[in-house]
């Protein structure tokens, strides 16, 4: 059995791995066990009694997170001309069509969200091979396939995140960063809870929400209790 290293037995000493905690308690432990030279990312694990495999229990949505991510995403917009000067005073990083799709075609992904419009997918579409991997394809669900491109630019900067259950029946998002106050975490993670919630599918049988784990980066996870965080 490998040793413990000195802060990971501080760590062991914080909290039982295998006790379910109060969302604010277990806010507080993380943010306290969390040590690193950077702002690390907070996560919510969320694992659901769905079956993936089914298309009418594939869970996915979007919230708009009070109090955002912390990270600055990078936005490409890719719309026809008349379109251009909304999306960019809307605070869009890149603005454009033909140039950029050339520049994806060639390999070029620094951005972390793509906006497009229903009248240039037939254009996109041709990009999915690329941008499917990386979680960069527009989708209307997502709310990143619209007219009101301005919109999506303002609603994504503000804190708007995507999410999907994964093949595990799990979705693991981010809610924030350690340098976050404890309620501001909360409240974030109380929003993308409910949001959840609210998506149960009509053929999910039996326990919905069946755990939450909240980890850092760097950190192991801490159960969370669920009568602290969901149905409030």
């Amino acid at each position: 059995m490998p040793r413990l290293t000195k802060k990971q037995k501080e760590v062991t000493q914080k909290y039982d791995f295998n006790k379910p905690y109060a969302l604010e308690s277990a806010l507080d432990i993380v943010k306290d066990i969390t040590h690193t030279r950077f702002d690390a990312s907070i996560d919510l694990a969320i694992r659901l009694g769905v079956d993936p495999r089914k298309a009418d229990q594939m869970v996915r949505g979007t919230v708009v997170l009070p109090h955002g991510t912390g990270k600055k995403k990078k936005i490409l917009v890719l719309c026809t001309a008349d379109k251009e000067k909304e999306a960019q005073e809307a605070g869009a990083d890149h603005v454009g069509l033909d140039e950029y799709i050339q520049k994806i075609e060639k390999g070029w992904t620094d951005v972390d969200v793509i906006i497009t419009m229903p009248s240039v997918m037939a254009k996109v579409g041709r990009l999915g091979k690329i941008l499917g991997p990386r979680g960069l394809m527009p989708n209307p669900k997502t709310g990143t396939v619209t007219t009101e491109v301005g919109k999506a630019v303002q609603d994504i900067k503000s804190g708007k995140i995507d999410f999907k259950v994964d093949k595990y029946g799990i979705i693991h998002t981010t809610i924030g960063r350690a340098s976050f106050s404890s309620e501001q975490l909360k409240n974030n993670g109380l929003e993308l809870l409910s949001t959840i919630e609210k998506l149960k599918p009509p053929s999910s049988k039996g326990t919905y929400i069946k755990s939450i784990s909240l980890s850092s980066t760097m950190s192991k996870g801490i159960f969370v209790d669920k009568n602290t965080a969901i149905g409030l």
